[in-house]
């Protein structure tokens, strides 16, 4: 099988790049025998980003922290001919992102300005415009800080309000496109034209209308009704007939022929028109026909010079009398704009610059009418343009026109002159081309411009830090140090990471080594901060480096992967599987699952890296196996033929097994394979969404949700996927209405399970509940299979205990573990317990600790039902096996607190807020540090948490408490 296996790798001719002498040598004959692989280079492609560089090349004293040389007993050349995983290879990138040394004092900083300036008068013009501005900003500003907790709902969140602040349509348009791009894989229905009127359930804050009209026209205290969506105006008279408007516009034209005082020759022609008219244009024009020059006294004036037509001429006249465009051609407009800039006629070039925006509809208009609207200054044009552009990316930015306007100096000195270069524009422009192609020239172009744009303070400490960034991964070490250190002495401490990286990229370590420990010194230390220095040292010192940086920050991979790698280099593969299996539990990527099946793979497992191949290729279809050698659907064609095959009846038997024993990731690998032999089966996508769901990855799961609904072969199906789509992007009611539709068609249990679940998501009433109920037994006697049927059941044990009816929930709970739905054991454990048999529910939470193998919540919830040290006991398991749980903390420390062990109580938060800033820890720390009389440090953790929910009331009261507003009376 060995043999097979290695030949079917070489069969793909893909060995060839990574071959050196002798890749690993059974028995060495010295101690550099290790290192006779040659290295390859990473793949640069943009899709290629997610996957580390895993290479052929040995573990190597230095960079490698030690590890000298694998087991002779591992035969690496006839299980891996790609080697086994270097420890060189899997360094941490450093963030690009502003990483505050202390979190939670940058939030509640962020907080009070905010709030300040929210409170501060708005004043008038100027003023108002300006105190938006400061508004929007601020807003960004948080968002940067939000980043590092990688929330993408509290990031959307500060997104909406820096444009419900935005002062001008500059602003509105970068911030519309911005929430768009943000959104672009969660539309039901994608537009056919990025300017697209709006549907239905478009964000009224990202409408491409709403963001081009004048700031007078909007408020920034409310979100207003999209333009599209306006009730239409009362129906006027029917127009008159083409012929009857002509005779209309030709008595007009005679009438006003009759009243003309002015005639302006242009070559042998001549455009009558009436002074006044003229005149009121400008004041330039007033000047000239009224004034002291010779033009005043002239009834014919030539214009033959002045650079417009005849036909331009009648058009200035016509709006002369009119004040409208409406009729005239694109062309005619242009040459109306120019002839307002030269005789500054400031009604004619707003009105020039409104209709000619209003006919930007595909990128072609908008790269043709920017170079006018630049040339003349027009805002509104070069706004519209700008939109266009915006909400074609990142495919816009390949087009060397737009890139000549967007990325080049002297591209942002032209929109500067018409008021659209700012730093948000940059802003949002860097941060698409960054996450395309982080060492691209457009990406380093684009971050110079934010760096031109950026003004001191957190502006210019981000656009440093991120060009130092990409200099680091471009490989250039001295532009890269410069940046960082620049970044540095805006006060980014984070920065001198990448100042240190840059130096051990140039070979400097102990310089390195320093600066790393000087971080320590100086700050109050952080996991990040031990992770780094263990970059930079060797044996013992570097394995206590990163067990102190595991213990302050549990949810860095790095560590984990380190020590991973070296016990594989001691032969103790199964425990480094082991100990990456402690992140994998609580936190799954890609490159840890493909570490596990690289080990999988070294143990001769192919069933086990055969199912994480196909959870990797779930999670990013265009991974890369190997440090970009090989695709991960090629690697899984390779090891199908090293395990058994299953058919669909056997696959969707193993899905059963591994759905109850709560096996998230062999259930997403199942689904994945059964996929293979029927792509078009909506109901698997489905399936996958929800499983994806569950292991946190929202943005995969959407994907696959709406292959459901793509590939939906009936109507009532696809009504139910746009229905959850709907439901998962906050339209309830709309949620609930295509389950309506679709139950009106066919009745299922998939659409009647959406309305019920979209029904309970409220507080329930006696009678709602009653409703809710009878939708989930209506569900249960439609077609379906069990894992679904025993969800259902489950739901519906759920809600009886809601509404006290303990004896029903028991018997739904029952029959929901009678199919095998492991999770009812958790319902049915808290239905014990309401009925005061505590041992009974401590007993069910054990059964389901055995059964599940992702088991951290059942620790947490059996918890409740035991002693006071049998509970601590089980918070500690459930820490261990995931430390993002925040329940345990808060018991621990209440626990704490009640034996008045303040310090320690506190301490105990601490340790989660660190790594972890959560709304609940940081309310109940405030609490702590208000009953133990710390009003400082009370209203900080308050503004920090407001900083996640600005609307829980829990917080606002202790807030308004420790400021000495406790007497002050609520809004109800």
């Amino acid at each position: 099988m060995q043999n097979h296996f290695l030949t079917t790798l070489r069969s793909l001719k893909l060995i060839d790049g990574c071959k050196g002498t002798q890749v690993y040598a059974v028995n060495p004959a010295g101690p550099n025998a290790n290192a006779a692989g040659a290295a390859s280079s990473s793949c640069d492609k943009p899709g290629l980003r997610p996957t580390f560089s895993l290479r052929t090349k040995s573990i190597q004293t230095g960079n490698g922290g030690g590890l000298h040389h694998y087991a002779p007993s591992i035969v690496v050349d006839s299980l891996l001919p790609f080697g086994l995983p270097s420890a060189d290879q899997i360094d941490p990138p450093v963030d690009p992102f502003l990483r505050p040394v202390d979190p939670v004092s940058a939030l509640s900083d962020s907080y009070r300005r905010l709030s300040s300036a929210a409170d501060s008068d708005a004043g008038n013009g100027a003023e108002a415009t300006e105190r938006l501005l400061r508004l929007c900003d601020l807003h960004l500003e948080q968002r940067s800080l939000l980043r590092p907790i990688g929330d993408p709902k509290l990031l959307r969140r500060a997104l909406r309000s820096a444009r419900l602040h935005a002062p001008d349509p500059h602003h509105r348009v970068v911030l519309a496109a911005w929430l768009r791009y943000e959104r672009r894989d969660d539309q039901l229905h994608p537009c056919p034209s990025p300017l697209s009127a709006c549907t239905s359930t478009s964000p009224s804050l990202e409408c491409p209308r709403a963001a081009l009209l004048s700031p007078s026209s909007t408020s920034a205290s409310s979100d207003l009704l999209c333009p599209c969506r306006r009730p239409p105006p009362d129906p006027s008279p029917p127009p008159s007939s083409s012929s009857s408007s002509g005779l209309r516009r030709r008595d007009l034209q005679e009438e006003e022929e009759e009243d003309a005082d002015l005639w302006f020759c242009i070559g042998d022609d001549e455009v009558a028109c009436i002074r006044s008219n003229i005149a009121a244009l400008s004041k330039p024009l007033s000047t000239m026909l009224f004034g002291g020059f010779a033009e005043a006294k002239r009834h014919h004036i030539n214009f033959t010079l002045n650079g417009i037509s005849v036909r331009g001429m009648k058009a200035v006249e016509a709006f002369s009398r009119t004040s409208r465009l409406d009729e005239f051609p694109p062309d005619t407009v242009l040459e109306l704009l120019s002839f307002a800039n030269k005789f500054c006629c400031d009604g004619l070039k707003s009105a020039c610059d409104v209709k000619l925006a209003s006919l930007i509809r595909t990128k072609d208009d908008a790269t043709l009418l920017v170079e006018y609207g630049l040339e003349e200054t027009a805002y509104l044009l070069v706004a519209a343009c700008l939109q266009m552009l915006l909400r074609e990316l990142p495919t816009s930015l390949s087009d060397p026109d737009v890139m000549k306007l967007l990325c080049t100096q002297e591209g942002r000195v032209r929109l500067e002159a018409a008021g659209h270069a700012s730093f948000l524009l940059y802003h949002f422009l860097s941060q698409v081309a960054m996450e395309e192609d982080m060492k691209s020239n457009t990406t380093v172009m684009l971050l110079e411009r934010l760096v031109e744009c950026s003004v001191p303070g957190w502006q210019k400490q981000l656009a440093l830090h991120q060009l130092g960034c990409v200099m680091l991964e471009r490989g250039e070490y001295k532009d890269a140090s410069k940046w960082f250190g620049e970044a540095a002495s805006e006060g980014h401490v984070y920065s001198l990471v990448g100042v240190a990286r840059a130096k051990f990229k140039k070979g400097h370590k102990y310089s390195a080594y320093k600066l790393a420990s000087s971080l320590i010194d100086d700050y109050e230390p952080s996991g990040w901060m031990y992770q780094e220095r263990s970059l930079y040292c060797i044996g013992k010192e570097k394995m206590a480096d990163l067990k102190i940086a595991t213990e302050l920050d549990p949810t860095l991979a790095y560590p984990y992967k380190y020590r991973a790698i070296g016990l594989v280099v001691d032969d103790k593969i199964g425990a480094a599987i082991a100990e990456i299996n402690k992140i994998i539990g609580f936190k799954v990527s890609a490159d840890c699952l493909e570490l596990r099946s690289w080990f999988f793979l070294a143990l001769e497992d192919y069933d086990g890296a055969l199912q994480d191949v196909r959870a990797i290729m779930t999670l990013d279809p265009n991974y890369m196996m190997f440090h970009g050698k090989l695709h991960g659907d090629q690697l899984i064609e390779i090891l199908q033929q090293q395990v058994k095959q299953w058919d669909m009846a056997d696959c969707w038997m193993q899905l059963y097994d591994r759905w109850s024993a709560v096996d998230d990731i062999g259930s997403l690998a199942v689904v994945h394979q059964m996929l293979t032999k029927e792509p078009m089966n909506s109901s698997l996508r489905f399936r996958q969404s929800l499983l994806l769901l569950r292991l946190n990855c929202q943005k995969s799961a959407m994907h696959s949700l709406r292959l459901a609904r793509n590939h939906s072969s009936n109507e009532h199906e696809r009504l139910v996927y746009e229905g959850w789509i709907l439901y998962d992007t906050g339209h309830r009611e709309e949620a609930l209405a295509k389950a309506e539709e679709s139950i009106s068609i066919q009745r299922s249990f998939e659409a009647f399970f959406l309305k019920a679940y979209a029904l309970a998501d409220s507080n329930l009433d006696p009678t709602s509940s009653t409703y809710v109920i009878q939708l989930l037994e209506q569900a249960n006697n439609c077609a379906s299979d069990n894992l679904r049927k025993g969800q259902a059941h489950n739901n519906m044990g759920s809600i009886y205990v809601d509404c006290d009816m303990l004896d029903e929930a028991a018997e739904c709970y029952l029959k929901a573990l009678g199919i095998k739905h492991t999770r009812a054991h958790q319902g049915l454990a808290r239905v014990y317990y309401l009925k005061n048999q505590k041992k009974a529910a401590y007993d069910e939470m054990t059964k389901l600790i055995e059964k599940a193998k992702n088991n951290a919540s059942a620790y947490e919830k059996r918890s409740e039902y035991c002693d006071r040290d049998m509970a601590k006991s089980d918070l500690n398991m459930a820490s261990k096996l995931d430390p993002l749980r925040t329940y345990p903390y808060r018991y621990r420390a209440a626990v704490l607190m009640d034996d008045h062990k303040e310090e320690e109580a506190i301490a105990e938060l601490s340790r989660a807020i660190s790594f972890k800033p959560d709304l609940q820890l940081l309310h109940l720390r405030a609490a702590f540090y208000d009953s133990m009389g710390d009003k400082p440090a009370t209203s900080r953790d308050c503004e920090a948490a407001m900083c996640l929910d600005p609307t829980h009331s829990d917080t606002l009261d202790l807030y308004n408490k420790s400021l000495g507003r406790s007497e002050e009376p609520q809004s109800t």
